[in-house]
This record gives structure tokens, C-alpha cells and sequence, in this order.
């Protein structure tokens, strides 16, 4: 068994500790260099009352002197939008990551630069530049030496199922004559993830920092969430409305198509309204950068798993199939909001963003929440302090919600579905722990809000007895 190191003198986070959101988790050597894991946004109430991340919120408040490398499990902006700072605040170093976030990050970051800090086309692109000439893409399962010697430190990706090119990371630490392999778990996916491989638990880990978000709970089954997917659409176009789907444009939107091409291609001749047919409805896509994510992923196919592959032999296009409208330019989006707020015609709409924190979503959601004809579908987690959490909470019961600043009456229909988030559940979690075959000694808590971290640690303390589990 591997000699145990006290993880309370070499992890430090730096967020995704009270909630959710901002994760980066620092791993520090025995000379004082370290590497981070992640360096994520804020989000929600961990931000400020009005949801966005103030000066205090994106400062990088550590030295990045002793930084040797920035490792990224994924692109969502909570785990990669602090990166422009980080390097604005002097880090030289690699940016590891898959393979295939390697083609995702920039798109995700010029995105960000666009809309959080600056519209200079050649800022943005020199920024860029300097972002490509450090990402260093690692395949799967490829031991990469950071540190020789002791203290000597070398990691590896492994699929992590959240998001394509999602991993967790394996570090293999030396110092002092002992070794450690610890495990950050980046944001795991659920089993069954439209077009991803599950995750599949490594065979030993001395410390796990494991995310929580969902450690309070349990999904529906994959058939269950596609099934409750079909009669809410059936349900808001017997309405004779449009049904609002806040996404986040990496992943969700992405699973979304890929479960609306199969009931579509199961139900097409199934009558919805007017004479209408599931062969005649209109998803429209109103989001440039899901558009360019949605690309990216047909681009990425050598990445989808087997289900999907197989669709793509037997002749069908699972994200790019002919009920889809893609809608890129702002005036077309806006005539696009007001023709089904004043036609209600029946069609579905994808916009981020997914927590209605911004974005398109919230010129339909202003138009809209106040006419019963209408519904909204949440299918991924709604932060605190968020939009999307008052308007889930506060929604079936004949409430209210701010957006920017003005309040809007909530009338429309008000549908979760948590199935569709691209966290694993509680069990899942639990079960990433169990499938090791050498357990770990220590599992800290991270990327939860406080109730789902002691729900889970309770849960992981009842099923590994021994175990120290702790909140980060």
C-alpha cells in the first residue's frame, strides 16, 4: 500500500468549495512548485447579487510563479474562464488537456473574450494565438512527466463522460521517498450520456477530490427522461406554443439533438397538433457558439460511442437533421422571438444560456414567460442565485423572476427533466469509488453546494467503512 501524505499541506482550491461553480484545484510539490487543475469562472450567487463575476471574482488571488502547468478537464466556461487571466497574470506554462477540448478550448474562450472582456478582433486573436501555441493534447491514457526526481510528478487523462473530451486526472506524486496517486475528478458524467463512452473508474487511487453536484440525488433512466422528453413536447405544442429550452452550447444542446433525431425518427408519423406530425416540427437552434460546438462534435465523431457511430452507418445524422434551424445572426434572432410570440406556432427552441444567466434565451424568456401558452424545460443544474433557479422555483407556483432588473410574472408552463444533466448522480459517484479495485484512503468534496456534499459524504462514509471522506 502507498505511504499516505497529509493532503492538507499540498491541495489547495481556489473555488468550486462553497458551490459549484470557479473550479481550480492546485496540487503543490515538495519544493513549492505546482500544477493546477482547472481554473473555472464563477457563477450565480458565488458571484454577486446580479450573477455576474466581479473584478474580486476573476483575479487570479495565488502566485503563478510556482505554476508548472494548467491542466483542463473540460471546457465548460465554470472550469476554464478564469484561463485569460491566468495568463494576463504572468503563467508561462503547458496547457494539457484531450485531445479533443484541445479543438473545443479556443472556441470556448474566444467566446468568453467577446462577451466578458473585450470586442478588439485582434486582442481576442493574439490572445488566441499565445492559447494554441500552449495546449499540449494528450491522448487518453498517456503518462506525461511533469517533474523528475523528487519530487517528481506525472499524470494522465482518462474519459470522463461529461462533455466530449471531458477527463479526470491521475497524478502520480513522489517526494519526501513517498508516492501518492491522487485522482481530480473534473466533472464526472452519468452512464448512458448521449454520444459519450461511460467513464470507467481507474484501478487505484490513494485521494480522490470528486465533484458533488449532484450527490443529493438520483436521475431517471435514460428511457424514462426520453419518454418524459416526448409528452412535454406533445404537451406544450397541444398548447399551441413554443417550448424553451435553456442549454448550455457545449454538450447539452449536443445530447438534446441527438434525443429529439431518435424520437423523431421513432414517432415521425405520430400526430402532434393542427395535422401536424413529429416529421414536420421545428427545433431551432439560436446560438452561434452551440452551432460551432454542434460542428465541432461532428468533426470530433471518432470520439462518439458506439450507439452513435452506429447511427451514422445506417445513413442518419443524428445533430445535423433537416427539423433543425440554425439561427447565428442577432437580427435574425430577434425577428425569430418576435414571430413565435405573436404567431405562437408550435416549435421548439435551444439558446443558452442554460442557467438563463445571459444570452439569447433571455429575449424569449422576457417575450414569453408571461403568456400560458408557452413552456419552459430545464434539463441541466439552475445555480443559486441564478435566473434559472427562481424561475424553476418559483414557476409552478404562479411567481416572478428579475431580468435585468425588470420583473416578468411567470406563466408559462414550468418543466424539469433532471435526467438529461450531464452530472453523475449520487449512485453514480458512489459507484466511481466502489469499481476501484484498490480503494482510496481519502475522497474530498468538492463542485457542490452544501447539501449535496454532506448527502454524499454521508453516503460514501455508510458504504466504505474506514474511509475518511471530507468537504473541500
Amino acid at each position: 500500500m502507498a505511504a499516505q501524505l497529509s493532503t492538507h499541506d499540498f491541495i489547495r482550491h481556489h473555488g468550486a468549495v462553497d458551490g459549484v461553480t470557479g473550479s481550480c484545484h492546485e496540487l503543490t510539490l515538495g519544493d513549492g512548485r505546482s500544477i493546477l487543475i482547472d481554473c473555472g469562472l464563477f457563477q450565480g450567487a458565488e458571484t454577486a447579487a446580479n450573477g455576474t463575476a466581479g473584478a474580486e471574482q476573476l483575479q487570479i488571488e495565488f502566485s503563478v510563479e510556482r505554476v508548472l502547468a494548467l491542466i483542463v478537464t473540460h471546457v465548460h466556461i465554470d472550469h476554464v474562464g478564469r484561463l485569460p487571466y491566468l495568463l494576463a497574470a504572468g503563467f508561462k506554462g503547458p496547457i494539457l488537456c484531450s485531445e479533443a477540448s484541445a479543438e473545443l478550448l479556443p472556441l470556448v474562450l474566444e467566446d468568453a473574450l467577446k462577451i466578458g472582456v473585450t470586442r478588439d478582433a485582434r486582442l481576442i486573436a493574439s490572445v488566441l494565438d499565445l492559447l494554441r501555441a500552449r495546449i499540449i493534447a494528450l491522448p487518453h491514457a498517456h503518462w506525461f512527466t511533469l517533474a523528475e526526481g523528487d519530487p517528481g510528478l506525472r499524470v494522465r487523462l482518462q474519459p470522463a463522460g461529461h462533455i466530449l473530451g471531458s477527463v479526470y486526472v491521475e497524478c502520480d506524486l513522489r517526494q519526501g521517498g513517498q508516492a501518492q496517486r491522487l485522482l481530480f475528478s473534473g466533472d464526472l458524467g452519468a452512464p448512458y450520456t448521449p454520444l459519450l463512452p461511460a467513464p470507467k473508474s481507474p484501478y487505484r487511487a490513494d485521494v480522490v477530490v470528486l465533484e458533488s453536484t449532484y450527490g443529493d440525488r438520483l436521475h431517471e433512466d435514460r428511457r424514462d427522461r426520453r419518454q418524459r422528453l416526448r409528452a412535454i413536447v406533445e404537451h406544450a405544442f397541444d398548447n399551441g406554443g413554443t417550448l424553451l429550452i435553456p442549454a448550455f452550447s457545449i454538450g447539452r444542446t449536443q445530447e438534446l439533438l441527438y434525443e429529439l433525431e431518435a424520437i423523431i425518427h421513432q414517432y415521425r408519423q405520430r400526430r402532434l397538433t393542427a395535422g401536424r406530425t413529429w416529421d414536420d416540427v421545428e427545433i431551432v437552434l439560436d446560438s452561434p457558439l452551440a452551432a460551432d460546438f454542434t460542428a465541432g462534435y461532428a468533426r470530433l465523431r471518432a470520439h462518439w460511442d458506439r450507439e452513435a457511430k452506429r447511427r451514422l452507418q445506417s445513413g442518419r445524422h443524428p445533430l445535423d437533421f433537416e427539423q433543425v434551424l440554425t439561427v447565428t445572426d442577432h437580427a435574425t434572432h430577434l425577428r425569430t422571438v418576435e414571430y413565435l410570440t405573436r404567431s405562437a406556432r408550435a416549435a421548439i427552441v435551444i439558446a443558452a444560456s442554460g442557467m438563463c444567466a445571459g444570452g439569447r434565451i433571455i429575449n424569449y424568456l422576457k417575450a414569453m414567460l408571461g403568456d400560458p401558452r408557452h413552456d419552459v424545460l430545464f434539463v441541466g443544474y439552475q445555480a443559486a442565485g441564478t435566473p434559472g433557479r427562481a424561475i424553476q422555483r418559483y414557476g409552478p407556483r404562479g411567481g416572478y423572476v428579475d431580468l435585468d432588473g425588470q420583473r416578468y410574472d411567470i406563466r408559462a408552463g414550468i418543466h424539469t427533466l433532471g435526467g438529461y444533466s450531464a452530472h453523475a448522480d449520487q449512485k453514480d459517484l458512489i459507484n466511481f469509488i466502489g469499481r476501484m479495485r484498490v480503494k482510496p484512503h481519502e475522497v474530498i468534496l468538492v463542485h457542490g453546494e452544501t447539501g449535496a456534499k454532506q448527502r454524499l459524504q454521508a453516503a460514501l462514509r455508510a458504504r466504505f467503512a474506514g474511509m475518511e471522506v471530507r468537504i473541500g
